[in-house]
Parts: structure tokens; sequence; C-alpha cells
């Protein structure tokens, strides 16, 4: 690879320090970097884009620029994350592994959640990890009826529902007792928070399976007006209210990360496990 862009989280890049020598090293190996730039967007040249920060910079950027068809690879520069790699002090490694295509190209699925309401979509929105769909104030429950491919499966009252990747399945989805999926399968996870219920556990779906998430009214003697939200990878939320609909549905495409050899995602999880 010979041509890169390159985007840093200011947060954990004061002064964009570390993204400016990053730069300079791949222009003194003999390849271009491009610096990301608000409303910038790679160029056609591109073949990689890098990130510099943890897991949730990687998530914004494949997001803002997954219709592209790059290869994608994240940096770590805070703690040990699933999605990205190594540490400040491995960054020479990584970028001569980049330079030299010394590296294993992973495909990720991708999924849409889609915004009914009277039956119009409002829009589709895509995500790597997850679309969570939950109360505005967290102290609330909410009620939720699930149907699948069309049919009906069950009515949640619960802290809010998760729509999980096998990417993201080591983020929320994880930390609400669901299960951890190995990163390049491909299927779809629904997983209740909190629900009150004594049955409610993960299902698993196949990929083309469509998940429809409805937002039902209040129960009885709590039908205070409510406010409800639907999140894509934990970026900004789009309100709802009572009555739509989140249609959850496998991407048509892919994207591409780049990991290295020397940590394998049973090498990850087996360290994340032991904390």
């Amino acid at each position: 690879m010979k041509h890169f862009y390159l985007v840093s989280n200011i947060y954990k890049d004061e002064g964009f320090c570390l993204r400016d020598r990053v730069a300079a090293y791949l222009s003194e190996k003999g390849a271009s970097c491009v610096i990301h730039e608000e409303g910038m967007r790679p160029g056609p040249e591109t073949e990689c884009v890098i990130t510099l920060g943890g897991d949730g910079t990687l998530l914004r950027v494949v997001r803002r620029f997954s219709d592209l068809s790059l290869a994608f690879i994240g940096v770590n520069t805070g703690t040990l994350g699933y999605l990205t790699e190594g540490d400040r002090s491995m960054i020479p490694m990584i970028l001569d592994a980049l330079l030299q295509d010394d590296f294993i190209r992973e495909k990720r699925m991708m999924i849409f959640g889609r915004i009914l309401r009277g039956g119009k979509s409002l829009g589709r929105h895509r995500a790597l990890n997850d679309v969570v769909v939950r109360s505005k104030n967290p102290m609330k429950i909410i009620n939720l009826k699930v149907s699948v491919n069309g049919q009906f499966l069950k009515e949640y009252r619960c802290d809010g529902l998760i729509a999980s990747t096998p990417t993201g399945s080591t983020a929320y989805n994880f930390s609400a007792g669901g299960p951890i999926v190995e990163p390049t399968a491909r299927l779809l996870v629904l997983t209740p928070v909190a629900a009150h219920s004594l049955n409610s556990r993960s299902i698993v779906f196949s990929p083309t399976d469509k998940i429809s998430v409805e937002i039902l009214p209040p129960t009885r003697g709590n039908e205070t007006e409510e406010a409800f939200q639907v999140y894509f990878d934990g970026e900004k939320p789009v309100s709802l209210t009572v009555g739509d609909v989140v249609e959850i549905t496998q991407a048509s495409t892919t994207i591409q990360i780049l990991k290295l050899s020397e940590r394998s995602f049973v090498e990850t999880l087996r360290i994340k496990l032991s904390d």
C-alpha cells in the first residue's frame, strides 16, 4: 500500500502531534498521506484509511466512509480495544506492515436501521457495531414489539434493545449479557437490556432476516409523555415516538478491517476476559 488517508482523534492526540508524526513517517517512506479535515472525504486513489484513537474513533470513520469500498485500520492510542491495533510504541511497526502489505484483510458485515413512521421511511443509517432502541430517560422502561420477517416474535418491557453484528458483540451487547461472536461471522444478535422477564435472553438470527422493532405505548399507570431514541454505533441519537418502527437488516456492502498477525481475536479476547 502506498496511498493513505489519516484521521486522528483530537482528544487522544493533543495538538495532532501524533498524526503529524505518522504523516511524516509515511512520506519519508515514499507513500502519500492525506490528512483529514472537516468536510473532506478520501479521494479515489486512497487504499487505506488509518485512524488514531480508540474503537470509537474507528467506528465513526467507518460509518462515514463505508460506501467507498476502502480498507480501514485503527491504531490504538488508548486502552486495549477489539478493533484497533497495537499502541503508540508500535506505530512504526504497524506502518511498515501496511507499506509491505503484511496484514490480514477481515471482511465485516454492517447493518442498516431504517426508521418508519406511519409506513413512511424517515431515513436509513449504517452501523458496524449495533443499532440500539431505548428510552431517552435511562430510568424509564420501554415497551417494544419485535417481529422477524413479518412474524410476531415477542413484546419486551426493558431498558432497551440491542441489534448487534458479530463485530459489535463485544461492545454494548456483551455488557448487557449477550454472547461474544467471532467478528468475521455473518449473523445478527438481538439482546434485551435489563428485561423485566425471566425468559428474555439473546437470540441469534440469520443475516438475511429482517428484525422490526415497534415502540408501543407506555404501560397503564405510566402514561406520561415519553421520548425514545435509536442509536447507530452509539452516535448522535435519532428521536422516535410511539408507533415508530425500526427495521434492522444486513447492509448490502461489507467493509474491510486490516489486522496484523501478531494479535488474533482469541488473544485479544483472552486478555479482555482476564481483566
